[in-house]
């Protein structure tokens, strides 16, 4: 099923039929990507008395409750909510769901102890482009990233130099295949969720920023049209589900 969209001066043709998933799926045990020391996330049956909501069990449907930590637990957008004293939704902040995308692939800098992605990287592989969102996949990129258990690795994170440059490039969602966008352990400094957010001076209240995703490699670098979907929290993030449609 082909769909030609209109993204401002360009129309694009993408195949609906073809999507490319770059979420990873929750799961209720320890399989399940972890971040920020917390444990598994939680699925399991609603008791009540002697019922339970298991089919497998007598009841007619089955019935979970799920216990989980959006930016813990896996692909999540976030807001500048995530940062800010005064409470804003991403529900509020996300109104479309179609964006020009552009996937790139990066091989963090080794500085000291940490592993940075630099600015003058991002420079070079976006070639003078100026896409409204960002899919930033690190290398090497392997199938064990849907499972990992960051705490206490001291992940890549973005420079905050390179977090200005997409802010003013125009970049409005930046999406990446880490827990965060910044250092594990920074002392709560925040400096590139701040930077892109253009914090506190001029917030930018309808940019978002996507952790937590998986780019197969089979999804090449190079333009994409980007459905960004999220369950509709009123929070700070919620699980979303970024789908990527190829050119054609």
């Amino acid at each position: 099923m082909k769909a030609t969209f209109k993204k401002g001066e360009q129309l694009v043709t993408v195949d609906l039929l073809k999507p490319l998933d770059i979420s990873m799926v929750l799961k209720g045990n320890s399989e399940n990507p972890l971040a920020w020391y917390l444990d598994a996330p939680i699925i399991k049956p609603v008791t009540m008395d002697n019922w339970v909501g298991k089919v497998s069990e007598g009841a007619s449907v089955n019935f979970n409750n799920i216990y989980f930590n959006p930016h813990a637990h896996g692909t999540h957008t976030e807001c500048v909510g995530h940062i800010s004293e005064t409470f804003h939704s991403v529900n509020d902040a996300l109104k479309h769901f179609f964006f020009m995308a552009e996937v790139i692939s990066v091989v963090p800098e080794t500085v000291g102890e940490d592993q940075i992605i630099p600015a003058k990287e991002l420079r070079t592989l976006l070639e003078g482009k100026q896409p409204e969102a960002l899919v930033i996949r690190t290398l090497p990129n392997t199938a064990s990233k849907r499972t990992r258990h960051y705490s206490h690795t001291n992940w890549p994170y973005l420079h905050e130099e390179a977090a200005i440059y997409l802010r003013e490039l125009g970049v409005k969602h930046l999406l990446i295949d880490l827990p965060s966008v910044d250092k594990e352990k920074d002392e709560g400094q925040l400096r590139a969720h701040k930077a892109f957010w253009n914090y506190p001076e001029a917030p930018r209240y309808d940019a978002t920023i996507t952790e937590f995703i998986y780019v197969p490699n089979t999804v090449s670098d190079g333009s994409y049209l980007l459905n960004l979907q999220i369950a509709s929290f009123q929070n700070d993030a919620a699980p979303s589900k970024p789908v990527l449609y190829k050119l054609l």
